[in-house]
């Protein structure tokens, strides 16, 4: 089965899309680089790279406020992101569009501000066993603020699947909240979000969609979806660093209070009183990261010309051959093996620490990530300190898969002896 997958040509043009990418044409430890670390930060398309590049050198000024033309130019590309991030989500209007420094900064502002808001002592807030720490965190500092009740949906069982049943049960007039990922940083787990924002609504909660790492996977639509928040980060999705962005439905966007105050958030400002800025600039105070921002749209454009139902079906398979070569090697332990998944891979050894892992796959060129990918409680519930984690992105091959899985049995067989 691996061998047919390996020799699957894909009917997208691969060679291609990974001319796009600089990066990837280098040698690391003197071995060709092979870049397993996608569901960390994804790599950037030379395009993304020029727009960056462009902006500095043509178009640097701040935006909205200026009536100078690098102002007027660099505030209407920086607008036009925001017009490509609303139909590459499809949401009903621009204005639900803010954008952040990430998905962190998206989360932390829907708690501290949806949240301080509306919860009140004896809500409760529920969240998933299998959540990144920024959508852990906040939801703890807000619900001790307030006085509300954090509740987990377990795991079913050790594949990584939540428990749907325990979630139903959770669920009462008492829940305010549903905060959960789409996929999972740390196992690929993808989450039945459909089913989760339609019973989370039928007893009137909001519903928050942690989209970091599904956004490069799945095509989301966010009117389909029907959820209250989305929020991700340009990072993951061949974008730049520093950059993200929180989706709201306008009726819950105008009734939140500002986030952070200074300049652009404001409409008036005496010494008396202060009032504020029509969403979605409301929530975007101060300079925002420009250049970052409009690098954002062409990686949105990347991925609305390449990420297609064949680059999906060559992820699935990268995923099949990398699970079955893992599961063939001795003293490895697949944590994490949902039926449904994004391109994650999570492994421990018998003979080797993760860490230790890590750094022997880095000297022969490969990357990965090691450790508890932020998810220590997760960790915890399997018992572990953490895992190796191989994940994809569009650009990965089967010839890297082979390199990476001949490099772990090398290990492993050393280690044994």
């Amino acid at each position: 089965m691996i061998d047919e997958i390996s020799n699957k040509k894909a009917t997208f043009d691969l060679d291609m899309i990974r001319s796009q990418f600089p990066v990837l044409n280098q040698k690391v430890n003197g071995h060709p680089l092979v870049y397993l670390d996608n569901a960390a930060t994804s790599q950037t398309p030379i395009s993304v790279i020029d727009a960056l590049r462009e902006y500095y050198e043509y178009d640097n000024s701040n935006i909205h406020r200026g009536i100078h033309t690098l102002a007027e130019r660099a505030t209407a590309h920086f607008e036009e992101t925001r017009e490509a991030i609303r139909k590459f989500i499809n949401a009903g209007e621009k204005e639900e569009i803010i954008f952040t420094s990430g998905t962190t900064a998206g989360l932390n502002l829907v708690a501290q501000t949806y949240g301080r808001k509306f919860l009140r002592p004896g809500d409760e807030v529920i969240i998933s066993a299998i959540e990144h720490h920024s959508n852990i965190v906040p939801w703890q500092l807000i619900c001790e603020e307030k006085g509300a009740k954090l509740r987990v949906i377990p795991l079913a069982d050790e594949s990584g699947v939540i428990d749907m049943e325990v979630f139903k049960d959770l669920l009462s007039e008492k829940t305010a909240i549903v905060s959960v990922t789409y996929a999972s940083n740390s196992l690929g787990t993808i989450n039945p979000v459909d089913e989760i924002i339609r019973e989370a609504h039928g007893v009137g909660a909001r519903v928050v969609i942690d989209a970091a790492q599904a956004v490069v996977h799945k095509s989301i639509n966010v009117q389909d979806l029907d959820c209250d928040f989305l929020v991700f980060s340009g990072h993951k999705m061949y974008g730049p660093t520093g950059v993200g962005v929180l989706y709201g439905k306008r009726e819950f966007l105008e009734s939140m209070p500002p986030y952070q105050g200074g300049g652009e958030m404001i409409e008036t400002v005496s010494f008396e009183h202060t009032t504020f800025n029509e969403i979605p600039y409301k929530f975007e105070a101060g300079t925002p990261n420009i250049g970052a921002v409009i690098a954002l749209k062409e990686a949105v454009a990347f991925m609305d010309k390449y990420h297609s139902k064949e680059a999906e079906e060559h992820e699935e398979d990268l995923l099949e051959k990398i699970t079955e070569g893992l599961s063939d090697i001795d003293g490895i332990r697949l944590i994490g093996t949902a039926p449904d998944k994004i391109g994650v891979s999570s492994f421990i050894s018998e003979y080797v620490h993760h860490f230790d892992m890590g750094m022997m796959l880095d000297a022969r060129g490969v990357a990965i990530r090691t450790g508890h990918h932020c998810t220590e409680p997760l960790m915890n519930i399997y018992n572990i300190e953490g895992t190796n984690r191989a994940s994809f992105g569009i650009y990965n091959t089967f010839e890297e898969v082979d390199i990476f899985l001949n490099a772990v049995e090398h290990i492993q067989q050393k280690r044994k002896k």
